[in-house]
């Protein structure tokens, strides 16, 4: 199938210009001024814009073994609807993602389900247990992303030898970050304010940010490439930020609820209000945004994390961590950040699309001539909200229900398909 995209605001080589889009018959994508031609659809997209797909590197699909949560489909179709055509999913699944035969199978299921584009982690130990390493140099013949996601690498000495590994054979530790030395069980929402008001044990930023030092300690020791999931501290940013200004091959990523809430958002003994980290501080906060500005901080992932509904009632103490975000990321933030001109849009497509690509040296994040064609179309104008009936995703767990968004995706594209459409 050919398609026409005609009369389009299309952000290619890192600026807006009117053009016209062809998808060839191969599925590959050609761009003009003007391009009059013969398609089997034609799409009228003036005043809409054209972006290369959103990618996001740290989401969690739940399927194989809680399917009750999230399926590798529902999950990409809810991807799909929020304008991503790449995403990276965890492997805290049952089974662990820990071995050739465990990652084939997710494979195998990925290729069979899937909407969009979707990379697959192994974990770095064996059932993210932190008692062995996975078989990192066989692995990285089938893929070069490894993350105990949920879990922080308790072991000095582990890591270490986790990130010489990964050097050797050109993999990339993905590292969450969390000292539980520093934690007392139970733990819920951020060590302050909300400890007293809603009764609940603390987490310290001391669990993270310790735990970042000696990674990137280790990082630079070995020549690993390295990847700080889910910055939320201010003292996290600060240390990537200097150990970029010395020669660190570190990266990282903040989440849409850590930029747009701290924790004097949380209003009550909600669920939807735990995550892991925490919302932190409006000095944190003001931090991350600060991070990104500068560009410590290289992007921003959903951490689309979904829950049953039972499992997120049960108030901050009891619920499980994690909200969703693949539906709505982008929507939300642009309008919260960019029609607030906190951030300009070129920036925030920098941060969801160009920077991961570049930063995981995957294919994606730039619209190129004669490449197959991943890209999203979007009404920035068009108006929305948050609610159940239009969520995609099994789950419904965010803070940001019945939230106003704005800049809405009407279609995505992967290799040359539609894949969702609303309206066009």
């Amino acid at each position: 199938m050919t398609i026409l995209i005609k009369n389009a605001q299309v952000f290619y080589q890192d600026k807006f210009t009117k053009l016209d889009l062809y998808i060839d018959e191969h599925q590959h994508l050609n761009l003009a001024n003007k391009i009059d031609v013969d398609a089997d659809e034609v799409i009228n997209a003036r005043r809409l814009h054209v972006f290369p797909g959103l990618i996001d590197v740290h989401t969690h699909l739940r399927e194989p073994g809680f399917e009750y949560k999230e399926t590798i489909k529902t999950g990409t179709m809810a991807a799909a609807k929020g304008g991503y055509t790449t995403i990276f999913c965890m492997p805290n699944l049952k089974p662990v993602t820990d071995s050739v035969e465990t990652y084939d199978a997710l494979l195998a299921l990925i290729q069979q389900e899937s909407l969009i584009h979707v990379q697959p982690y192994v974990a770095i130990t064996k059932g993210e247990k932190g008692e062995e390493l996975v078989d990192i140099k066989t692995l990285s013949q089938k893929t070069r992303f490894f993350s105990d996601d949920g879990k922080g690498v308790q072991d000095d000495e582990m890591m270490r030898r986790a990130m010489k590994l990964a050097h050797d054979h050109n993999a990339m530790i993905v590292s969450h970050c969390e000292d539980e030395s520093l934690l007392i069980k139970g733990g819920a929402v951020n060590q302050g304010n909300l400890e007293a008001k809603y009764d609940q044990i603390g987490i310290s930023s001391a669990s993270e940010y310790q735990q970042i030092a000696r990674d990137l300690k280790l990082a630079k020791a070995t020549g690993c490439q390295y990847h700080v999931c889910h910055v939320s501290t201010k003292e996290g940013v600060e240390l990537i930020r200097q150990a970029k200004k010395a020669g660190v091959k570190v990266s990282c990523e903040v989440t849409p609820h850590h930029l747009l809430l701290c924790e004097d958002d949380v209003t009550s003994d909600d669920g939807m209000f735990k995550m892991n980290p925490p919302l932190r501080t409006k000095d944190d906060q003001d931090a991350l945004l600060a991070g990104l500005q500068d560009r410590t901080i290289d992007m921003i992932v959903t951490d689309h994390a979904p829950h049953s509904r039972a499992e997120k009632a049960k108030g901050l103490k009891d619920s499980l961590f994690g909200v969703i975000g693949l539906d709505f990321a982008f929507s939300l933030l642009y309008k919260r950040l960019v029609l607030t001109k906190k951030v300009e849009l070129i920036d925030l497509l920098h941060w969801m699309s160009t920077s991961p690509a570049q930063v995981f040296d995957i294919q994606g994040g730039s619209l190129e001539q004669n490449e197959l064609a991943n890209l999203v179309i979007f009404d920035l104008n068009e108006k929305g909200k948050i609610t159940d009936d239009n969520i995609l995703s099994k789950a419904q767990n965010t803070p940001f229900m019945n939230n106003d968004i704005q800049a809405i995706n009407k279609m995505t594209i992967i290799d040359g398909k539609i894949v969702y459409r609303k309206g066009l």
